[in-house]
């Protein structure tokens, strides 16, 4: 009898094992000609070197093989007709065809026209981000948001701050810890302040409690004018009002937070770069869009970075991704990217309800370059566990300060061959203390510069990523239910640190210990006793 053909799964489970305990990349380099050009790839605005991880070109053919069988085209395809592929929450997802369509740009399968709900605020968006960017009676400008509404904001003004050209100051609220907010407000004037207030379902607590304050201290200056100087964005403006929102701008029910920063959300961005330089920011995400739509699958650079955090997390076993900018400006990429990836794919279920069988996506951290290196690196070169190494790096510098970028450079290209390389200790050092094992895997991300237009395109690379991945292991990348359950709960908590609930020596009652656990009753009792 024939021998029936070998799954891409089982493939790589055996290829695991070789690339796990007998793989070289220096003896790869040495015996693989062209393996650079083989397992480097360009994309809209974003070269990538994948030539020196634990894999080659037999991986590649099986976690491509993977794909095909996935299903990835079709629902790649449903994403882009607006059908409702996040199914657990009975919505599309829409934030990749609303950049496009804003731009008249098509994708395969995108109704055109677009539904009008797509665009859902866009224009009045922008229409008030260049009244306010006009007004000479705002100098300042405080975003209120959390999690995709506060992270996708701030961490583009920091990465295009070269790119500003508003005169107003911005400024970003995120944590409930008040001395956030504290901070924000020092040094603002309430006659000259506007605050910008994110929350799609107004309901996050951080944000409502945020806003609610910083409403407060307008109107201790303002009184019944306060509202005006608030404007609210979110998908039930009907809530919104009733909180004292003086305008509200509304946003699309299908586009979730990790993926708004495109969308109305981006109001705070679009006063910093004006509607043309917000516009080359869709662009640069759009020209990405069109790479993923239309790219056969061995020269897709979102299906080839999907398919390798596949590839590691579950074949190889590595459980992190260290991720490094050398760019001050990204500075709070890997923040960004934590939410954007973590929460999208850290999940044990799959879509259709069944336990996932592989280890989903890995845990991101990181700093940037060069601080970097003298924090972690240390552990990254000598330590006893591996991850990947992600390096993005811009060649080219947006600042005027000579000297600099060249030393930068080189210190990112230097620590991806280290990582790789190794050394042994010459006889006239220490053994052992210097020696470097080397064969230690990284990728780098390089952009030209650093622009609103490389800057979409690396987010929207990243995006797709996202979803490849979490279509190779079967979840549902676009709801977010573990995030949840820690908020009903600080709810039920936070009535307990009050004296109602507490008897007259600050411990809890009876009732209090018969609803939560006795570790928890008695951090309450010393809380409630300094608080």
């Amino acid at each position: 009898m024939p021998t029936p053909p070998v799954s891409p799964h089982e493939a790589l489970r055996a290829r695991a094992q070789t690339y796990t305990h007998d793989f070289d990349l220096r003896e790869a380099f040495r015996t693989q000609a062209g393996r650079f050009e083989t397992l480097s790839l360009q994309a809209p605005h974003v070269w990538a070197d994948a030539s020196k991880l634990h894999w080659g070109t037999d991986v590649l053919a099986d976690l491509l093989q993977r794909v095909r069988e996935s299903g990835l085209e079709s629902r790649r395809q449903a994403m882009w007709a607006g059908e409702c592929i996040n199914a657990t929450e009975g919505r599309p997802v829409l934030h990749a065809a609303m950049r496009c369509a804003f731009l008249q740009r098509r994708l395969p399968g995108m109704p055109w026209p677009v539904p009008p709900d797509w665009l859902l605020g866009m224009e009045d968006m922008l229409r008030a981000a260049e009244a306010l960017r006009t007004r000479d009676d705002v100098d300042d400008l405080v975003h209120i948001g959390v999690g995709g509404s506060g992270l996708g904001p701030e961490m583009v003004l920091q990465a295009l701050q070269p790119f500003k050209t508003c005169r107003q100051r911005l400024r970003v609220v995120s944590n409930l810890d008040g001395q956030n907010l504290h901070e924000a407000l020092q040094g603002l004037d309430p006659r000259r302040t506007v605050f910008v207030v994110v929350s799609k379902s107004w309901s996050t607590v951080e944000t409502l409690r945020n806003a609610a304050s910083a409403l407060a201290w307008s109107r201790a200056a303002l009184g019944d004018d306060a509202p005006a100087r608030f404007i609210a964005i979110s998908s039930r403006p009907d809530l919104a009002r009733q909180a004292g929102m003086g305008q509200v701008i509304p946003m699309p029910e299908g586009i979730g937070g990790r993926f708004s920063v495109w969308s109305a959300v981006g109001l705070i961005v679009a006063v910093a770069l004006g509607a043309q330089g917000f516009r080359e920011f869709l662009a640069g995400a759009a020209d990405m869009d069109a790479h993923f739509a239309s790219a056969p699958l061995e020269a897709n650079l979102p299906v080839w970075l999907g398919a390798l955090d596949v590839w590691h997390s579950s074949y190889l076993q590595l459980a992190s991704r260290a991720l490094i900018p050398y760019s001050h400006g990204l500075r709070r990429l890997p923040a960004y990217l934590q939410q954007l990836d973590m929460e999208s794919n850290g999940k044990r279920v799959q879509a259709n309800g069944q336990p996932v069988m592989l280890d989903t996506a890995a845990g991101i951290w990181g700093e940037p370059g060069s601080d970097s290196q003298h924090a972690f690196f240390q552990w990254l070169h000598q330590g006893t566990q591996r991850c990947v190494v992600e390096f993005v790096v811009v060649a080219r510098a947006s600042h005027p300060v000579a000297g600099h970028q060249a030393t930068l450079v080189a210190n990112a290209l230097a620590q991806a061959e280290a990582l790789m390389q190794g050394c042994r200790a010459g006889a006239d050092e220490k053994p052992g203390h210097q020696d470097f094992p080397g064969n230690r895997p990284s990728l780098m991300l390089l952009l030209e510069a650093l622009t609103p237009t490389s800057l979409g395109a690396l987010l929207a690379l990243y995006e797709h990523r996202v979803l490849v991945a979490g279509v190779l292991w079967g979840v549902n990348s676009f709801d977010q239910w573990g995030v949840e359950l820690g908020k009903r709960m600080a709810k039920k908590l936070e009535p307990l640190l009050t004296a109602d609930s507490l008897d007259a020596v600050g411990s809890p009652n009876v009732a209090t210990l018969q609803s939560i656990d006795p570790s928890t009753a008695g951090l309450i009792a010393w809380l409630r006793r300094h608080l």
